[in-house]
């Protein structure tokens, strides 16, 4: 590789200290943000752009810009004796990245130890350095990215839209009238037992006894919405469309069978269909409800919660079930959108990269 690279350290020792994002970008040993250290305006040397950098672990990366680096980690700069473009330079620089798996603490890499190396280049017809295959071969492959990124944006909406049964995320004007009416809207005052005609308790089923299999048990806590486990023992099974309340007061929607602990109440109502939406709100209500009034030394019980009250909409005193529906139907649709965008910026940035380097 001598007669292809030329290279060169640093002279200067930056610290993390010397770190204050001004100036040039460090860079140090590691992969972790390709390297990056941070930016420093220390007096150190300036390596040039459009060069490879490569650090006692065998981590090698093209760098397009100007850059300093930290000495102590034993990093060093690889210019090449011929013009590179960026493509190319991605291009040389994934050549050595087996060098990782060859060195370490142990045996750290550095010029002495690889200039001898030899490296597999594309040639052309003449026998010279092909750079133009280089140059499409890596365009493909950024191409093909931006694809894959597309793609998982049209899956990721489509799966989206299909758990919450929406066929688009455009707001009716339903939606938008319950969002713009939600802050000023008349509330009302219900008593769970009002709402919920099943209101039961979980039963204790001890770790040890617990039998794996396909059924969700869901014990106390927010670590998978609190799902502690998936069982097969002989045990109550509750229907799907209700609504958990752990002894902590942590409130969670169940569109699924399962089976609960001891410390987990369970409400539904089974003489009432009510839809995911309303079931929604009335989890969000209840939350409410119970916020910062429950834990170890007050332990609530389903027994308990008869009586607690939640906020709901009204509409001439009753229950307004339609505004909640729509409300709900509208945030879920903010959400999607989000996702959306978030995609589409996320595909936008990659093209920008790629058209940057052309």
């Amino acid at each position: 590789m001598g007669d292809l690279f030329d290279s060169s350290n640093g002279n200067f020792d930056i610290q993390k200290s010397h770190i204050n994002d001004k100036g040039y970008f460090v860079v140090t040993a590691g992969e972790t943000n390709n390297g990056i250290l941070g930016k420093s305006d220390v007096e150190a040397r300036i390596f040039e752009a459009n060069t490879i950098t490569i650090d006692m672990f065998g981590f090698a990366f093209f760098r397009q810009f100007e850059y300093k680096m930290v000495t102590h980690a034993r990093v060093f700069s690889l210019k090449p004796k011929f013009k590179t473009t960026h493509k190319q330079g991605l291009f040389l620089a994934s050549l050595f990245k087996h060098l990782k798996t060859k060195f370490g603490y142990d045996n750290m890499c550095s010029w002495a130890k690889i200039k001898d190396d030899k490296i597999q280049l594309p040639i052309n017809r003449d026998g010279d350095i092909d750079f133009e295959f280089m140059e499409s071969f890596v365009a493909e492959l950024e191409a093909e990215r931006v694809a894959e990124l597309e793609a998982e944006r049209v899956a990721e909406l489509e799966a989206y839209l299909a758990a919450a049964s929406l066929k688009d995320y455009e707001l009716t004007a339903d939606e938008l009238s319950a969002l713009s009416k939600f802050e000023n809207y008349n509330w009302g005052e219900f008593e769970y037992r009002k709402i919920f005609n099943h209101i039961k308790q979980g039963k204790r089923l001890k770790k040890d006894d617990q039998i794996c299999g396909d059924l969700p048990f869901v014990m106390a806590g927010i670590t998978n919405n609190g799902v502690a486990n998936y069982i097969s023992n002989p045990i109550i099974m509750f229907p799907k469309n209700s609504i958990t309340v752990d002894i902590f007061g942590n409130v969670f929607y169940r569109d699924f069978e399962f089976s609960a602990g001891d410390d987990t109440g369970v409400y539904w109502n089974d003489e009432r269909e009510f839809s995911k939406e309303i079931m929604l709100f009335f989890a969000t209500a209840m939350s409410k409800s119970l916020l910062g009034k429950y834990s170890f030394g007050n332990k609530l019980r389903s027994s308990k919660s008869f009586n607690i009250a939640m906020e709901l909409p009204t509409n001439n005193g009753e229950i307004d079930f339609e505004f909640m529906n729509n409300f709900i139907k509208a945030i879920e649709k903010l959400v999607i959108k989000d996702v959306v965008l978030y995609s589409d910026n996320k595909i936008k940035a990659t093209k920008s990269i790629v058209s940057s380097n052309q």
